[in-house]
């Protein structure tokens, strides 16, 4: 253990006395110089803020001054605008009123009008209203008579017309319908006109009809005198062996030709030129030019009916068949060539079928024979429709062409569709503008009498017969017939027409009622 006296323990604390002194002089030293220090610096400080703030400040009032400038600029033009726009409105304003005003007057003055109108209306009103008053009155006592005479009420009497119209529309409505079921069949939708539509179109035929009178046309009238012969020994040969009349009247350098076999009034036709060209007619003569005509009227007839075979592109017919169809040169109905009708019917057959899809070869067979009947139906007895069906079945033709040739006039029910486009291409063909002939004379009369029967009833004004008399226009008094009379009217008139007119086809009644009103503007 070491042993320290107190000496050194008195000279170890004063030292650290001192020590401590020491150090609080430094210490303090040394706050006093920082405080110095950071006394010159926030010094510093101050001033340059002090300077920052002077000019700041006036940089700001500067700026205030600047901004309240441009303030005050602003405020002089919007004012002005506003200004503006205040002078503008009140213009507008100004020019709003005077219109108002205007419309106000011209709406015073209108309606002063329409109140002198009301006045006006009230009492046509209250004018109409005592004459309705009347009517209905007189109406009342009318009915009450017409009770009192027919021993009817009024119920009662509504009761019985009604029904007895109700059965007799019932009645149409059934003919009607049934008309129209039978029609259905044959061209019933829009495929059905299209095709027929087609099939006339691609078919181009001559609009002219044949005359069935032959006129010889001679050099001079001395030829008459000639084939007169003496004491007429000439014309009676002739007219003997051709069984045609002949006559010679006051027609300049022409002979009429007239007989009911045309292949015969052919024979004297050809005969009679031969002569003429001859020059030499006698009795002799004249029989050796009739046989010789009648050989070349049989050759024509021959090559005709294979012009016509070949025409229509229909092949392997029997010879006696082509014969016929080469007679039906020759044959005419209603004006109309048979042998041309046929060959139409045919090519017209055949453009149906091929729409339709059917058997052409078969459909322009049939077409071409369904009036064959017709080459000798002056020789044989019975209508030419069984005639041409029999002379079919004895030359072996097909049964579906048989059938067709049955049914083509509707004697017999057609079995295939063949027969059926044979139906519609023989309507077509014969119902064709200029297929047939009627006299001006029938047609005028027709018309007319179209006319007659329209005008004939009560309440009519005017009647027209339009579209060649396939259409009546009637035109009828407002006062008398009402709309509901118009219906009653147009049934009338088509069961009159019905009953008193011959006509192909159908006529259609259009019935024209006008109710006008008229007022005046004041």
């Amino acid at each position: 253990m070491v042993n320290i006296n107190s000496g050194e323990i008195i000279f170890i604390i004063v030292g650290l006395i001192v020590v401590i002194l020491v150090g609080i002089i430094a210490f303090s030293s040394g706050i006093f110089y920082r405080k110095r220090i950071a006394e010159a610096q926030i010094g510093s400080a101050e001033e340059k803020s002090r300077r920052i703030i002077d000019d700041a400040i006036k940089t700001g009032e500067a700026k205030k001054r600047e901004m309240l400038l441009e303030a005050k600029e602003e405020n002089i033009r919007i004012k002005n605008e506003l200004d503006k726009e205040v002078r503008e409105r009140r213009n507008e304003l100004q020019q709003l009123e005077k219109r108002l005003v205007h419309k106000e007057e011209t709406l015073d003055k209108k309606t002063s009008v329409l109140e002198q109108k009301d006045e006006h209306l009230q009492q046509k009103i209250d004018s109409i209203e005592k004459v309705k008053a009347e009517i209905e009155l007189l109406h009342k006592k009318h009915l009450e008579e017409l009770e009192r005479i027919s021993g009817l009420t009024l119920t009662e009497a509504k009761q019985y017309l009604l029904r007895t119209i109700e059965d007799e529309v019932r009645h149409e409505s059934a003919i009607l319908i049934k008309d129209i079921e039978a029609k259905t069949k044959i061209e019933a939708d829009k495929k059905a006109k299209e095709i027929l539509t087609n099939a006339i179109q691609r078919c181009a035929v001559d609009h002219v009809v044949d005359t069935t009178v032959s006129v010889v046309p001679l050099p001079n009238d001395e030829m008459k005198g000639r084939i007169i012969g003496r004491e007429g020994r000439n014309i009676r040969t002739l007219e003997t062996l051709t069984g045609i009349d002949l006559i010679i009247d006051d027609t300049p350098e022409a002979v009429i030709l007239s007989g009911f076999d045309p292949i015969r009034r052919e024979v004297a036709r050809v005969a009679l030129e031969k002569l003429i060209v001859d020059g030499r007619i006698h009795p002799a003569r004249i029989e050796e030019m009739v046989e010789k005509a009648k050989k070349e009227v049989e050759v024509l007839i021959r090559e005709e009916g294979e012009a016509a075979t070949f025409e229509t592109g229909v092949h392997g017919l029997h010879p006696e068949l082509i014969r016929l169809l080469g007679k039906m040169k020759f044959r005419t109905s209603y004006g109309q060539n048979v042998l041309r009708h046929s060959i139409e019917v045919s090519n017209l057959a055949g453009l149906i079928a091929a729409e339709l899809g059917l058997d052409i070869r078969i459909a322009k067979r049939a077409g071409l024979l369904h009036d064959i009947g017709k080459s000798v139906d002056y020789e044989v007895e019975g209508s030419h429709v069984s005639i041409g069906a029999n002379l079919c079945r004895k030359y072996g033709e097909n049964p579906v062409v048989i059938n067709a040739v049955e049914a083509h006039h509707g004697d017999v029910e057609p079995e295939t569709a063949i027969a059926v486009i044979i139906q519609a291409a023989d309507t077509i063909s014969a119902a064709r503008p200029g297929a047939r002939r009627e006299t001006l004379e029938t047609y005028i009369k027709r018309l007319q009498k179209l006319e007659e029967i329209a005008t004939s009833f009560k309440g009519v004004e005017k009647s027209f017969a339009i579209q060649a008399g396939r259409e009546v226009r009637i035109m009828v008094i407002p006062e008398e017939i009402d709309d509901n009379g118009l219906v009653l009217l147009a049934r009338d008139v088509t069961k009159r027409i019905e009953n008193d007119l011959e006509y192909p086809g159908q006529i259609k009644v259009s019935i024209i009622r006008e109710t006008r009103a008229t007022e005046y503007a004041k």
